[in-house]
């Protein structure tokens, strides 16, 4: 929610789309930053009061940008928004700290992964249509605030759970630099991680752009909609199916040459949403797989530091792929925006190949102080 309605909100405040881009980013900047440092926090300190501190705290940003008046000050907006996001609670890297502890056994822990994967979809889904439609029929404060009082009640509701209350860091340790990414293994994922969420960003802009170019500005959502209908789809059959570890390499292959197809289908809509449905298919999947790899590479004592840093490494990913997508669909036209986000995954491909071998090697934690 918060993404589109930081923008929306931005936009009706200040009246200028490019401050608004420029308060989008600076949340995006500082759920980034912030990933890591939570994640180390909570692998120290255990979840429950770094979870619902953080939560808190963003959520109370979260009322203070929405009461603001129009004419604010564009310095004070984008402050506010770096602040939401710096705040924000690493719930997803909690979540899946747990489920290690959770799954009875390899197979029903990347089942697990793959359900996870196929519920955050659902999010993606609900999240911008429940923000705009909360700004349209009542403010954009007033949807931004009603999501910060999701986060923080949803956020409590977690964190109170048995399996969040019981999970504790690993025994105390001499810190190591480097955290979680000391492990090659994790940088790998990290660099993958970075790739992938370049994908995403380029496909996205990619699509809008399509859309706007075959005449209908508003079949961009439907057609992102689709997009993620597919990889819900993918992940749910990954985990009534999978029965075995898959191929990191396999499914960033599936993943590159789907969204590479785009471009072939740039022209069509009917076309575009086919073609879109398929290639959204292998991201949860993909997803899963990363994550199941995550529990063996990082180092006892940084695992929920690890699943944060794979959601900066997205971060950063779309926030390049993005940019560059959009000013290729101003001078070269969508279906090269697509060649773009294919092309991102065959990145991906070649880091996992290059670097297989960093996924078998393991780092002990340090020695306890």
């Amino acid at each position: 929610m918060f993404s589109i309605a930081l923008l929306v909100h931005a936009r009706h405040l200040t009246g200028s789309f490019a401050a608004a881009g420029v308060v989008s980013g600076a949340y995006a900047v500082g759920l980034g930053v912030s990933g890591p440092i939570l994640g180390r926090l909570v692998d120290r300190r255990g979840q429950a009061a770094v979870l619902i501190g953080s939560a808190a705290v963003s959520a109370g940003f979260l009322v203070v940008i929405a009461l603001l008046p129009v004419g604010a000050p564009v310095a004070g907006i984008v402050l506010l928004a770096g602040a939401i996001g710096l705040a924000s609670p690493p719930v997803g890297a909690c979540v899946r700290a747990l489920y290690p502890g959770l799954a009875a056994d390899a197979t029903a822990l990347r089942a697990t992964y793959a359900a996870d994967a196929s519920a955050s979809e659902l999010t993606w889904i609900a999240g911008p249509p429940v923000a705009l439609g909360l700004g349209a029929l009542w403010s954009t404060g007033a949807a931004l605030a009603t999501g910060g009082v999701v986060l923080l009640v949803a956020t409590v509701v977690f964190a109170v759970q048995p399996a969040s209350r019981a999970w504790r860091p690993e025994p105390a340790a001499a810190p190591a630099r480097g955290g979680s990414l000391r492990a090659p293994a994790m940088r790998t994922l990290v660099m993958v991680f970075v790739a992938v969420g370049a994908l995403f960003g380029a496909a996205e802009v990619a699509v809008t752009g399509a859309a706007n170019g075959l005449g209908s500005t508003t079949a961009a959502a439907p057609l992102l909609g689709l997009w993620g209908a597919g990889s819900l789809v993918g992940g749910v059959l990954s985990a009534r199916f999978g029965t075995g570890a898959p191929s990191l390499t396999l499914v960033l292959a599936a993943l590159a040459a789907g969204h590479l197809a785009l471009a072939a289908a740039a022209g069509s809509l009917v076309a575009l949403a086919a073609v879109l449905f398929l290639a959204g298919a292998a991201i949860a999947p993909t997803y899963a797989t990363v994550y199941a790899l995550v529990d063996e590479a990082a180092p006892a004592g940084t695992v929920t530091e690890a699943f944060a840093w794979l959601v900066t490494a997205v971060a950063v990913g779309g926030a390049v792929g993005s940019a560059v997508a959009g000013s290729l669909v101003d001078h070269a036209g969508p279906a090269a925006a697509f060649v773009l986000a294919g092309g991102c995954g065959v990145v991906a491909v070649v880091i996992a190949l290059v670097r297989a071998r960093t996924l078998a090697e393991r780092v002990p934690a340090p020695a306890a102080a």
